[in-house]
């Protein structure tokens, strides 16, 4: 049989049998390995998961509480108030509909429900809204809530905290050198200063990214590296489904063995988080959507997501049974501990 390539050795002495994180170096020497040994990537990712994660895999429903009309210049963004892609603008959901929608997400199995809203960030207003729908929803349904509101002003994050939002969603997309690329409206030290208000406040961060949006290896890196180093604990996984009206909107579609490549390194990379395959991987990976979650990712949005479609939440928990995973009972924790090369 052909020799294992000395990246996946060393990869896997340091992740499985040393508990300890590769560094940039090792990293670039994973993304740089033939199609070949691709296969063996994906296995070594899905043992790195297996190792630190456990084999349970966390579902999650998002539902978009505010649509549209968001004054932020995000390319990729179809909710964006600045071009015309057809998304109708609808006010804040009402408490009874998100109490409503996060019981149906706990019937299919779902441990954390997210109401996520579409501006730069939450005035009074939307804060008081956020904090008594999530008291009501922890009040009749056994679920964990989170958030994605946008940037947070001091003080909030507090707020938010106090209120049992338990994760707050706070995409970096890409990385730092990539990122002026996709937004002019805020930075990415706007993003990253969110993402430590989070933190500073006891909630859990979820920060992750879209990837082919146009950027190269090393932005990819740039963004899983600066996501280990926040302290990410959960990371969605997003591909870019290029939305008409919208800057990307004819960007071609990433490649799957790639989309496949990035859900491997990522989990490499951040081994002690909840890796969650989110938007895009329906029309970039097709029928090799099973695959991704034996490359690592543990984590799964189900249903559909804020503007786009995905497939029935049946499919994918049928997807999950198929492949022996069992969907956990409550939001998963990552092994304590880890130690930087």
């Amino acid at each position: 049989m052909p020799e294992t390539p000395a990246p996946l050795v060393e990869a896997g002495e340091l992740l499985i049998d040393r508990r300890r994180r590769i560094d940039r170096p090792l990293a670039e020497r994973l993304v740089a390995l033939a199609d070949d040994h691709l296969p063996e990537l994906l296995g070594l990712a899905h043992r790195v998961r297996l190792a630190w994660m456990g084999p349970a895999v966390e579902v999650e429903s998002i539902i978009s509480a505010k649509t549209g009309g968001c004054p932020e210049d995000c390319t990729f963004c179809s909710q964006s108030a600045r071009y015309t892609t057809g998304v109708a603008r609808r006010p804040m959901l009402p408490t009874a509909a998100l109490v409503d929608l996060a019981r149906r997400t706990r019937a299919l199995g779902g441990t954390e429900f997210c109401i996520v809203v579409a501006v730069r960030g939450p005035d009074e207003r939307m804060m008081r809204e956020v904090c008594a729908a999530a008291s009501a929803i922890h009040a009749e349904v056994e679920i964990e809530v989170a958030a994605s509101l946008g940037l947070l002003r001091d003080g909030q994050a507090e707020m938010l905290a106090a209120a049992g939002i338990h994760r707050y969603n706070h995409n970096l997309e890409a990385g730092p050198r990539f990122f002026p690329r996709i937004c002019s409206t805020h930075s990415f030290d706007d993003r990253v200063d969110t993402c430590r208000k989070v933190i500073a406040a006891g909630m859990e961060l979820c920060s992750g990214g879209i990837f082919g949006m146009g950027e190269t290896w090393d932005d990819r890196l740039d963004l899983a590296f600066t996501l280990a180093g926040l302290g990410a604990r959960e990371i969605p996984c997003n591909f870019l489904d290029p939305r008409p009206g919208t800057p990307l909107g004819t960007v071609p579609l990433l490649a799957p063995l790639d989309a496949l490549r990035c859900v491997a390194v990522l989990r490499c990379v951040v081994p002690d988080a909840v890796l969650r395959y989110a938007g895009g991987r329906e029309l970039v990976l097709r029928d090799l959507q099973a695959y991704g979650m034996l490359a690592g990712a543990n984590g799964l949005i189900v249903g559909n997501y804020l503007t786009t479609l995905g497939r029935s939440a049946e499919r994918d928990l049928a997807m999950l049974a198929d492949l022996g995973m069992p969907v956990a009972e409550r939001p998963l924790t990552g092994t304590a501990g880890l130690r930087p090369v």
